[in-house]
């Protein structure tokens, strides 16, 4: 029986912590306190009440206010209650709604798409199986996998899911762990072999929950169930990882705290000032709302919102499928790329890719040896049941021409000695015309030392000689080298049925040597080399064995500059990691454990990069979770690493993430352009009130509180989220990625908001309002409220202020469409979406104008004739500046590449001069 202190309190169970499952099965007995037998039924409900059922922990749900609320709580959402209070207190109380409805509906839109990405943990419990069988009151019984127990003695056997983690007791099994440890082939389990792994999961004699039983039949004890498995292990570690905002969520945080800080130090500022000029204290608070509106980009965060939407979409149809919005953006910046092998790289499909005769010569197979990987099987090719292994035999056999129908394989079969994991082989004795043949494949070494004799490719069978073995040895391992799985097939004819399997097994003839592999997915080669171009790392960091991976690595062009196995990255100090990480070198991270995703994600947090980590099986979600952006299979991946991803591939092709880099790139280009659009007007929309307060109100506003309202909510909305769909620039994936602490809003895109663009903006709108109040015979402090007339043209002159802004707001945004290219380059009507939002603004403009409801809501008058003409060429002049300002930067970009010794390209950051 066990010791005292294995029991929990109350003496129902054991605390799964207290036993080794690694220890000898009798000690394991003993402390499960459990026998072969299995448990009573009495004691396996004790044992559930202390354990609870075995599967995995949830989340607690959400509370949906707290989240919603936290999502109006955005700095830019702050900004836009501001607006709204600042829109209530200047008596449009219709407009301030409109601002409210803005944020509810931005911030239902980021709280559900932040519930989609929280399912990841309860996605786990897909992996348990509804029935196992087990032993219970000494019978064979079928109970529902959330009942199993510590204790319990399972039945396996081929085709099972294996419901828990358990210590195998007999038998012998051929385990799919591969959505578990990344391996690509099945790995072998026995009750009997000795285990000397360094890591749990590689016990030859453990079996875990998740993972699939390919072949054998086994009995296993249960040692742990639920939150203490393996999988367990793998869900609390999602579940602590934290989602990490995107490079643009911190940066447009950042943004918005510093406009908030600006607008209301500057509208702080200037009250006191517009008194010492000689304003009303109401004047001045007047002048300081303005102010402050004028500072607040009110269309900024359903700008950003909709055009990563757009994103999505964009995405969607490209095969990938985002669930947070700024996830978009983030691909853009991604710098490296942490790629897993199996499924992602690879097909996860075994593929036959080399045959040799019985001397290792490279030759067509002859029949004989084609009709022995056809025979030595258990897999059923019709429905793709069985080993991927001998699928694979199969599909290479019927290449050859030997079709052998499943049915008729298995009524010649005399008989079948099953593939054993301590023989390293399996062996057939068929029916084959009027004689028994005995077939044999295995492993190289186990079947070499068997035969006696060879087949060339043509003649008749040789005597194996020492050269002959040494050769054969020579090629087998030049095959591993390569990353191939090497299998030896042989052959003997028999007069009689073998009386066991030493006797069938012996005086073999060699028929050849075959190599699988599981390939390269054919668009990967191509996908990578995109990715060098556009200055990404790859890393394959896989659970795999490091010379396969590193094959693979090579095949499709990664560098695989050096393979660091799970041990050895274990054993690295955090230092000479992130020296590794950032040494240039594209690195083979091979036996890697979840944890040690976990940390290279971490490590490529910490060194600054942008890191991208893509994976398809169950040990891959806490990694998933942890990195900047995690990158799922779709058609292949399990459901776990689907919740836990941001991005879903749907077609599983690596070479989506390419695409989703572009795609990302130009969605961050088209942010900075909207943002420098909606930036350039804040010039403008200062401005006047500036002259008012400097003037000491000789000069009355030139703009009204609720014109910039109009202006920033209704007219600037369209050609911004049309900014938002713009096309890429030339030459975006030769640029380096840029750095994560490169700010979206750059010293470049403020020179050109304010300097240039806002700076003329401002001149050509103040010149239209004094135009039209001298033309009205006003003289600086005469009175535009009493006076009939001057209160007329003053009206007039507010909405010549207005328009004027409404017409630089179309040379603005023609300037934005491109940070360097001339607009040719891209085309004057490329954008069908700006050509419409320009129509747009200006009905909505002509509506304010003319429209009389709206005349009185907005303070507004039509203009003069001349006037209008006077403003027609304000589009041109405001986007003239710029364009000769971009003129300037590209002619210095190009003496610079010119005059540098080794050319390239610059980087993907902002700072043309």
């Amino acid at each position: 029986m066990a010791h005292s202190h294995h029991v929990r309190p109350g003496g129902a169970g054991l605390a799964p912590a207290a036993v080794d499952p690694r220890e000898s099965t009798t000690r394991l007995l003993r402390d499960l306190r459990t026998a072969v037998e299995g448990l009573t039924a009495r004691e396996a409900q004790r044992r559930f009440e202390v354990h609870g059922p075995n599967a995995l922990p949830h989340h607690a749900a959400r509370q949906w206010p707290a989240a919603l609320l936290r999502q109006c709580a955005h700095p830019l959402a702050l900004l836009l209650w501001v607006a709204a209070a600042l829109a209530w207190i200047a008596g449009t109380h219709e407009l301030a709604w409109a601002i409210v409805a803005v944020i509810v509906l931005n911030a239902a839109l980021a709280f559900w798409q932040e519930e989609q990405a929280e399912q990841a943990v309860e996605a786990l419990g897909e992996y348990l199986p509804q029935h196992s069988r087990v032993r219970r009151d000494g019978l064979v019984q079928s109970v529902l996998a959330a009942e199993l127990v510590p204790g319990d003695v399972l039945l396996l056997g081929e085709g099972d899911r294996v419901p828990a983690d358990a210590r195998l007791l007999s038998g012998a099994l051929e385990v799919d762990a591969s959505a578990l440890t990344g391996e690509s082939s099945p790995v072998q389990r026995a009750a009997d072999f000795p285990d000397v792994a360094r890591r749990a999961v590689d016990s030859p004699v453990l079996v875990f929950s998740g993972t699939v039983c390919t072949a054998g039949v086994a009995e296993a004890v249960v040692y742990a169930t639920g939150r203490h498995t393996e999988l367990g292990r793998i869900a609390a570690l999602s579940a602590r990882v934290r989602l990490a905002q995107s490079p643009l969520e911190r940066q447009v945080r950042r943004v918005a705290w510093l406009i908030a800080a600006v607008a209301t130090g500057v509208a702080a500022a200037f009250l006191p000032l517009g008194v010492f000029a000689g304003l009303t204290w109401a004047q001045a608070f007047l002048f300081a709302i303005g102010l402050l509106v004028a500072n607040v980009p009110e269309g900024l965060l359903p700008t950003i919102t909709l055009a990563l939407a757009a994103g999505v979409r964009g995405m969607a149809q490209r095969g990938a499928l985002v669930k947070r919005l700024s996830a978009v953006e983030t691909l853009g910046s991604t710098a490296v790329i942490c790629t897993d092998k199996t499924g992602t790289l690879t097909r996860n499909v075994m593929r036959v890719v080399e045959a040799r005769d019985g001397r290792g010569a490279e030759a067509a197979p002859r029949e004989e040896f084609a009709t022995a990987l056809a025979r030595c099987t258990t897999a059923d090719e019709r429905t793709g049941a069985g080993d991927p292994m001998e699928l694979a035999l199969l599909a290479f056999a019927r290449s050859c021409g030997v079709a052998l129908h499943t049915g008729q394989r298995d009524a010649q079969r005399a008989r079948l000695f099953r593939f054993d994991p301590h023989l390293k082989r399996m062996t057939t004795v068929d029916r084959v015309g009027s004689g028994l043949v005995v077939h044999v494949k295995g492993a190289p070494e186990e079947v070499l030392a068997r035969c006696s004799t060879i087949l060339p490719a043509t003649g008749g069978a040789q005597p194996v000689t020492a050269q002959a073995h040494a050769r054969a040895v020579e090629v087998v391992g030049e095959m591993a080298d390569r990353g191939l799985r090497v299998l030896a097939v042989a052959r003997r004819d028999v007069a009689e049925e073998p009386p066991d399997r030493g006797a069938a097994e012996s005086g073999l003839c060699l028929l050849g040597l075959v190599g699988l592999i599981d390939p390269p997915r054919p668009e990967v080669a191509a996908a990578v080399a995109a990715c060098h171009s556009a200055g990404v790392r790859v890393h394959v960091v896989t659970g795999d064995n490091g010379r396969t991976a590193a094959a693979i690595a090579h095949q499709v062009g990664i560098g695989a500059h050096r393979v660091v196995e799970g041990p050895e990255l274990d054993a690295l100090p955090e230092a000479e990691l992130d020296e590794l990480l950032t040494s240039g070198q594209e690195i083979v991270f091979s036996r890697a454990a979840p944890e040690s995703k976990l940390r290279i994600a971490d490590a490529l947090h910490h060194c600054g990069r942008v890191v991208a980590m893509t994976g398809d099986g169950v040990n891959d979600a806490p990694a998933l979770r942890r990195a900047d952006l995690g990158v799922a299979m779709g058609a292949s991946g399990t459901d776990v690493a689907r919740e836990a991803a941001t991005v879903v591939l749907t077609d599983d092709n690596f070479a989506t993430i390419v695409s989703g880099i572009e795609e990302g790139r130009r969605v961050y280009d088209n942010v900075r352009k909207f943002i420098l659009y909606i930036f350039a007007h804040a010039v403008p929309e200062v401005l006047p009130f500036l002259l008012f307060a400097l003037s000491g109100g000789a000069v009355p506003l030139p703009l009204t509180v609720l014109q910039i309202l109009a202006i920033d909510l209704g007219t600037e909305t369209l050609p911004a989220l049309a900014l938002g769909r713009e096309r890429a620039e030339p030459g975006l994936m030769n640029r380096s990625p840029r750095r994560r602490a490169e700010s979206v809003v750059s010293r470049r895109l403020l020179l050109r908001a304010w300097g240039i663009m806002g700076v003329v903006s401002g001149v050509l709108v103040l010149l239209g309002f004094f135009a039209v109040l001298l033309a009205a015979g006003w003289r600086p402090g005469a009175d535009v409220v009493g006076d009939p007339v001057l209160h007329e043209a003053y009206r007039q002159a507010t909405t010549v202020t207005f328009l004027g802004i409404v017409f630089c707001q179309i040379g603005t945004a023609m300037a934005s469409r491109t940070q360097r290219a001339a607009l040719r380059d891209v085309g004057v009507t490329s954008n069908k979406l700006l050509l419409g939002g320009y129509a747009f603004e200006l009905g909505f403009a002509a509506a304010i104008v003319y429209a009389p409801a709206l005349q009185a809501v907005f303070g507004t008058a039509p203009p003069p004739a001349w006037a209008l003409a006077l403003m027609v060429p304000f589009p041109v002049l405001v986007w003239a500046a710029d364009e000769l300002y971009r003129a300037r930067g590209r002619r210095r970009s190009a003496r610079a590449d010119r005059s540098h010794p080794l050319g390239g390209t610059r980087a993907f950051g902002d700072e043309m001069p």
